[in-house]
């Protein structure tokens, strides 16, 4: 007879993570993943074991667990994930951070969001700072049709334009503009162990660093006087970013740590004659 407990035997005998085989179980019963704790002989019907089954199997193969599941959380927001859009990262959760302490004390700022995915950041902030405009730029069609519709079920007014960084945004101008672009080197080891999420989200040139620099050579013309450009990149890149930002035009070139301690975003202020110091530091 098929229980919780044989199912994640099963799992664990494929040198499955025991948090990941519970959430994929929770997932096919739909109960929350305490309820498994306390029920280990409940008996499984087959279809439900062999979908659990299944599942486990694409987890071991390293199927991000958000695709299998089809929603993550990101800044408190349950966001709906699958393939051809990256799954969002709790590191980027502290480019959120730096951006709300940006917009204190902005009325009527402008936040720009490039290369949105599923929509994580630019929702995030439009959530925590009601009073911004956000909008939010991603070139890929599936990832912007799922960031659409994870501002519509979450009732959140983000204004989507498709096209590549800068493109789709001519002659605009805003107060604070982050990005979470591609920054892994090509032929970089780590990418073999991402192959379900789209390379494109993921990789930009031989030093990773080809969407960085567009986005840190556009930005003066999208930027107002005073405004920032954060942008997350690799635990081990933070020193070349913030040599991206060696133009004078820049102020309060900063990096942030992530809780780890490793340096993982990067911003600056284009100078005006009263720049903000302290919103960097």
């Amino acid at each position: 007879m098929n229980t919780v407990r044989s199912a994640l035997a099963a799992a664990r005998a494929l040198g499955l993570d025991r948090l990941d085989a519970q959430l994929l179980l929770a997932h096919v019963l739909g109960k929350p993943r305490a309820w498994l704790l306390a029920h280990d002989d409940e008996a499984l019907g087959d279809e439900q074991a062999a979908r659990h089954a299944a599942l486990c199997r694409e987890r071991a193969d390293d199927v991000p667990l958000a695709y299998l599941t089809g929603e993550r959380e990101f800044h408190g927001l349950p966001l709906a994930v699958g393939p051809g859009v990256l799954v969002p990262r709790p590191e980027t959760e502290h480019l959120v951070d730096w951006a709300l302490e940006c917009l204190q004390g902005r009325t009527a700022a402008r936040v720009v969001d490039l290369g949105t995915g599923s929509g994580a950041i630019a929702l995030a902030i439009a959530r925590a700072c009601p009073q911004a405009d956000v909008t939010a730029v991603e070139r890929s069609a599936p990832a912007l049709a799922i960031a659409r519709g994870n501002g519509q079920k979450l009732g959140l007014a983000v204004q989507w334009r498709a096209g590549d960084w800068w493109q789709p945004l001519k002659g605009e101008r805003f107060d604070v503009v982050v990005s979470n672009p591609p920054y892994i080197a090509e032929g970089d080891a780590h990418l073999a162990a991402l192959r379900h999420e789209p390379r494109s989200a993921l990789s930009a040139g031989a030093d990773g660093l080809d969407d960085l620099r567009a986005i840190v050579e556009g930005a003066p013309s999208h930027l107002v006087a005073g405004g920032w450009l954060l942008l997350e990149h690799g635990y081990d890149q933070g020193a070349a970013v913030r040599a991206l930002f060696g133009h004078p035009a820049w102020a309060s070139v900063g990096t942030r740590r992530d809780l780890a301690g490793l340096e993982r975003c990067t911003g600056a202020c284009l100078k005006s004659e009263t720049t903000p110091e302290s919103a960097g530091n």
